[in-house]
């Protein structure tokens, strides 16, 4: 069997995994629960009812209910789309202007590599959470702030793997070997640079979008993201966390929400790493 052969054997066992086959399930519900929130879960995640208030697991709430009587399920159903779909629109900003960054520090002149890459790498040094709160207290709270805060404080970390990427590529002998052949400098860019540098980025942002959703979690845990009564997890975490003593459920619930999302990111996200690596 060749090595190209084994290679391909082992990746396709690595894909075909049981803990790969299970994130990808819970992918699967978590895409549901942000396009269809509905077919989960058809009830109203803002509807009160304070005769049911801190009423616990049972067959009627399954995971409780909080201090309103509203249905914690319902909510944590119906607030994947403002925890997981303003992580994911975050990654997308942090890929795009690291990509931006990235791409004009590795192909462009000496003098603007220079200076984007000590920008860059001031900036990577600055705690992603941290810089975040930054911009949050500069915007303003809010979902748009926190989308926007987070895909800008990820934005380094992105610009500093491409950029090395498209070094490495760069310099590599099939780029040599086109340009020798007079190949144009863009059609070498989308032959052989870009697809080259941009599918690990992918892998890379994958893994990004779970810590991307468990930074909104924490800016919505202070206050600073979506507002009450939005049914955000880090929100839902911030109420609960009055009653942690007397109405547990309300914050394990979302909590584990929040950390079974992540781990389901950060399971494909490093299977797609493998593979490209």
């Amino acid at each position: 069997m060749s090595v190209a052969t084994l290679r391909s054997t082992r990746a396709g066992a690595t894909l075909l995994s049981p803990g790969v086959l299970a994130a990808a399930a819970g992918l699967l519900l978590l895409v549901i629960a942000v396009t269809a929130p509905g077919l989960l879960a058809p009830g109203n995640p803002l509807a009160i009812a304070p005769t049911e208030a801190f009423t616990p697991p049972s067959w009627g709430h399954l995971l409780g209910t909080d201090e309103s009587g509203r249905d914690i399920y319902t909510r944590i159903v119906h607030g994947a789309a403002s925890s997981a779909g303003v992580g994911l629109a975050a990654t997308g900003i942090g890929v795009g202007a690291g990509a931006v960054l990235g791409f004009a520090a590795g192909l462009g002149p000496r003098w603007l590599d220079a200076a984007l890459g000590r920008v860059i790498e001031v900036l990577f040094a600055l705690p992603t959470l941290v810089m975040a709160l930054l911009l949050v207290a500069m915007t303003g709270p809010g979902t748009t702030a926190s989308i926007i805060a987070i895909g800008a404080a990820t934005a380094p970390g992105y610009a500093r793997m491409l950029r090395a990427r498209v070094r490495t590529v760069a310099r590599s002998g099939y780029v040599a070997h086109a340009r020798l052949e007079g190949v144009p400098r863009r059609r070498v860019f989308s032959r052989h640079v870009a697809p080259n540098t941009l599918w690990p980025l992918v892998a890379v942002a994958t893994l990004g979008v779970g810590q991307a959703i468990v930074w909104v979690a924490a800016l919505s845990f202070l206050g600073l993201g979506a507002l009450p009564p939005s049914p955000e997890w880090g929100s839902m975490l911030n109420a609960g966390r009055v009653y942690i003593a007397t109405a547990w459920w309300m914050t394990v619930f979302p909590g584990l929400a929040i950390v079974g999302t992540a781990v389901v990111m950060t399971v494909l996200g490093r299977r797609l790493s493998a593979v490209t690596g």
